[in-house]
């Protein structure tokens, strides 16, 4: 009965390669199997396996070694990524390990493949249970979709509808091994335990529980989608071109809240806690206009800044970094901030406008021009840095007279967090620009261009792409 299931499953995709997340345990040794049979009868598709080796066991090694034999076996490959989970972070294991894996997995993905993994009924019923058991709301209730993005291709779980009891008679009947993972007995895990104490009870005396959660499930993500579907307009002309969510347009707190957790569902973020998000409204959004309000969750910091929210990515400080600049070198700024280049031009360059000082023109695409310097003198040491000599002044491009560099910044609408992460270039001990925002007046190219400098002797400053997934603090 199961590979007709499968069979009917995989014909729906039109990619043409398929990825099995490969754990070795019995449902993905199923699985496995079941996928083989379909690559033998359907020669057109390529199938390759992912063994995750967390390191957590004193067997990973060998069950490394095991999911490697039985995939070639199989005639497909299998590749063994290897992960180290941040044990002191105070997540879970379970979570730690999950999130791991996941990212692993991702770098298989693209556009034009199918991610498998082997969760079946009994384990959408014990996600249910655990969503139940922290009072989460349709969100969570929805637990395993059979189908969704995941990173530039697709995640399906062809098994979803099967429950364990059908796998176990499968892998029996066609006599399977695989590998037993220890911590699948630890019942200090809630999974393990509602697995081995709950479920059986409740399969035992409702039969019909797994269909009846699944219907349930179904329904939770039908509301949910039909919440993202009503709000999606609200939730457009919220969202700002940098990103940040108006608070303006955040409508009732009712809305506001479901608005909120929609834009952080956009940016992938772990979702608040009901108290939380209550939090957020009362102690964020509502905060005094003049206040500097903030919520930790997770790994991550709301932050409201001239009426916006922003979700701010924790970093470590950077005010310490002197960077020695080289013209036409690019130079690796730190933390994930790309690069920074002061690009010669060798030709009579056309004029660059001042730069727009508006928050939203610090997200950049790849390669941006973010200003045009003269270019520095012998006697001019170049250096980027993200911490200014306290009570500098200078006035940039487009202003007259000087203004202190802390006061630009309000000016400009930059957020405190990111005035930090912006990079200095420095001629000597003059500052001549922050890239992305202005040039300091007496360093500009386009004045000495005009002086009849020629391109010779001018440069462009060039930003190129920055690792940011959210705002970075």
């Amino acid at each position: 009965m199961l590979y007709p299931q499968l069979d009917s499953v995989l014909r729906a995709y039109s990619p043409s390669r398929f990825v099995l997340a490969f754990s070795g345990g019995m449902d993905s040794r199923v699985l496995l199997h079941l996928l083989a049979r379909y690559q033998q009868a359907h020669p057109e598709v390529t199938c390759q396996a992912v063994h995750v080796h967390h390191g957590l066991s004193a067997n990973a090694d060998t069950w490394a070694a095991q999911c490697e034999a039985w995939a070639k076996e199989a005639g497909m490959a299998c590749v063994v990524e290897h992960v180290t989970l941040p044990t002191g972070s105070g997540e879970s294991i379970e979570q730690l390990a999950r999130d791991a894996r996941y990212q692993a997995l991702n770098k298989h993905v693209d556009a034009n493949t199918v991610l498998l993994t082997a969760q079946h009924a009994d384990d959408q019923l014990e996600t249910f249970l655990l969503a139940l058991k922290r009072g989460s709301g349709p969100a969570g209730l929805s637990a395993m979709p059979a189908q969704m993005a995941f990173g530039e291709g697709l995640h399906c779980r062809p098994l979803l509808g099967v429950s364990r009891t059908e796998i176990e008679q499968y892998a029996h009947a066609h006599q399977l091994e695989w590998v037993e993972d220890e911590s699948n007995q630890d019942e200090r895990y809630d999974r393990n335990f509602l697995r081995h104490q709950v479920t059986p009870l409740l399969t035992a005396r409702w039969p019909g529980i797994r269909k009846a959660v699944a219907r349930s499930a179904s329904l939770c993500a039908e509301q949910e989608r039909l919440l993202e579907d009503l709000l999606a307009a609200q939730l457009a002309q919220a969202v700002q071109p940098d990103g940040s969510l108006a608070v303006t347009a955040l409508g009732s707190e009712r809305q506001a809240k479901a608005l909120i957790r929609l834009w952080l569902a956009q940016q992938d973020l772990v979702m608040p806690s009901q108290a939380q998000l209550q939090q957020m409204w009362d102690s964020v959004v509502n905060a005094k206009v003049d206040a500097n309000p903030q919520l930790c969750w997770h790994h991550y910091t709301l932050r409201r800044f001239q009426q916006r929210l922003y979700v701010v990515q924790p970093h470590a400080s950077i005010d310490h970094v002197v960077l020695t600049c080289t013209v036409d070198t690019p130079c690796v700024l730190p933390s994930g901030l790309g690069t920074l280049c002061l690009q010669r031009l060798s030709v009579h360059p056309q004029t660059v406008q001042p730069q727009n000082p508006k928050v939203q023109d610090l997200e950049l695409p790849a390669s941006s021009v973010v200003g045009r310097l003269r270019l520095p003198h012998e006697t001019e040491p170049v250096t980027i840095r993200f911490a200014a000599p306290a009570g500098v002044e200078v006035c940039p491009v487009g202003r007259v007279g000087k203004r202190k560099l802390k006061k630009l910044y309000q000016e400009y609408g930059v957020p405190s967090w990111q005035r930090r992460r912006l990079p200095l270039i420095f001629y000597g001990d003059q500052l001549v620009a922050v890239a992305g925002l202005f040039v300091v007046q007496a360093f500009a190219g386009e004045a000495y261009d005009d002086a009849g400098g020629g391109g010779s002797h001018v440069c462009d400053i060039v930003w190129s792409p920055r690792d940011q997934a959210c705002v970075d603090e």
